[in-house]
């Protein structure tokens, strides 16, 4: 169990150090994954930027995730094959609460980052930063959007993950690091002793941190 996301970000740090990332940059998934990040960003000096992504939920059962959204030049959607056909829905069914989750990216962008513009990826090594994975859902939907950037590696750094999904993401990424890999995985926050929630202030807060003293 990790105390803090902020305590798991110093161990990924270590492990990301070691890799020797050439000429990198961290994309964390926020909000949870920017304390997560910072520590990582710190150690390799580099600039951290953010990857924003939003679930897609079941029509009438918006709980159950069905997909996400990521932003980037190239909107991407990832949804769940096998759940949409289980349900007999198509990606037209999804089109209006497609929009209206790019919608949430946006005012999120505006609050968290302003009006800074976007970290160059192209030829860099991008380093994908989460506090955890569950489905792994927004974690692919922000490494397919990170391919159409033009990085000249994708790494996944995240403390945390089932095991089942933490190899699936091998085939995605040029490396993956990681803390842990349980079988039995219950979740993000079972992980972590303190696990409050991070607020858009509080990310915003971090990363002009990991700017002011770059």
């Amino acid at each position: 169990m990790f105390q803090s996301r902020e305590a798991a970000g110093r161990l990924l740090a270590e492990k990301v150090l070691a890799a020797a990332p050439e000429n990198p940059v961290l994309l964390a998934l926020p909000p949870g994954g920017v304390p997560v990040a910072v520590p990582v960003a710190e150690a390799l000096g580099c600039p951290l930027d953010l990857t924003f992504v939003r679930k897609i939920g079941m029509p009438g059962d918006p709980e159950r995730a069905v997909g996400a959204v990521v932003d980037g030049a190239m909107r991407e959607v990832v949804l769940e094959a096998d759940i949409l056909a289980a349900a007999g829905l198509s990606q037209a069914d999804l089109a209006a609460e497609v929009e209206a989750r790019f919608a949430d990216i946006a005012e999120a962008r505006r609050r968290i980052l302003g009006g800074r513009a976007p970290e160059k990826v192209s030829g860099r090594t991008a380093i994908l930063v989460a506090d955890g994975l569950a489905t792994g859902a927004s974690v692919r939907a922000a490494l397919r959007a990170l391919h159409n950037r033009g990085p000249l590696e994708i790494w996944l750094a995240v403390p945390v993950g089932p095991q089942e999904v933490v190899w699936k993401m091998r085939g995605m990424t040029d490396r993956l690091i990681f803390l842990d890999a349980p079988r039995d995985f219950r979740g993000t926050a079972a992980h972590y002793a303190d696990f409050a929630p991070v607020g858009d202030d509080e990310a915003a807060r971090l990363l002009d941190g990991v700017r002011a003293r770059r």
